[in-house]
């Protein structure tokens, strides 16, 4: 199964890097960290046969759990709370910032009791989620569980035990920059996020 599992990695690994999704060079994160890879998820989403074939490949993780409604932080998780509420046959909708705090908007409401999956893009830090998720237990809804398509903390990410899946895994080192080895090379800094990737 281990094989399987790493074969699987290789492969959706490998639809980020075509879709250049996955960049490589010198980049200033949201945190003023520094690194060498980035995760642009926007890039492997645009194509909605690929964002259909993750969605359905992260529901699959989270079948038989009963969940009523997915949910995602904008912007990252929009897509994939769609996605991933159309392969599980539910609604999704998402939260937004409304004046620096993660809110629901749009007429969204959650019942108490529901079944929610939270879901994002990539995680670094889950802050995102984290807010998410207290958003659902607020409403007296139920999150069963967080899916996301890139975990950047190589697995160090805890949702209050929550069940967690990732469909790729990585561990991308970030520096500071004053211990960045890019910034010793000379090589110069390029920001490719809107706010966060977390």
């Amino acid at each position: 199964m281990s094989n399987s599992n790493a074969e699987k990695n290789s492969q959706i690994l490998q639809i980020f890097k075509d879709t250049n999704a996955l960049l490589e060079g010198h980049f200033l994160l949201t945190s003023g960290k520094h690194s060498a890879q980035y995760m642009q998820c926007a890039q492997v989403l645009q194509y909605p046969r690929i964002a259909a074939t993750l969605g359905q490949e992260l529901a699959g993780k989270f079948a038989g759990l009963g969940i009523e409604t997915v949910i995602g932080p904008a912007m990252g998780g929009i897509i994939v709370a769609h996605e991933v509420g159309r392969a599980l046959g539910v609604r999704a909708i998402f939260a937004e910032r409304q004046n620096g705090k993660m809110t629901l908007r749009r007429g969204f409401k959650l019942k108490e009791t529901e079944k929610v999956l939270v879901v994002e893009d990539v995680i670094t830090t889950g802050g995102s989620v984290q807010e998410v998720i207290e958003i659902v237990r607020e409403a007296g809804a139920e999150p069963v569980g967080v899916g996301v398509l890139v975990d950047r903390s190589g697995g160090q990410v805890d949702f209050d035990g929550l069940l967690l899946h990732s469909l790729l895994q990585m561990n991308i080192e970030a520096y500071e920059p004053e211990n960045c080895p890019l910034c010793a090379q000379g090589i110069p800094w390029e920001k490719p996020g809107s706010r966060s990737n977390n």
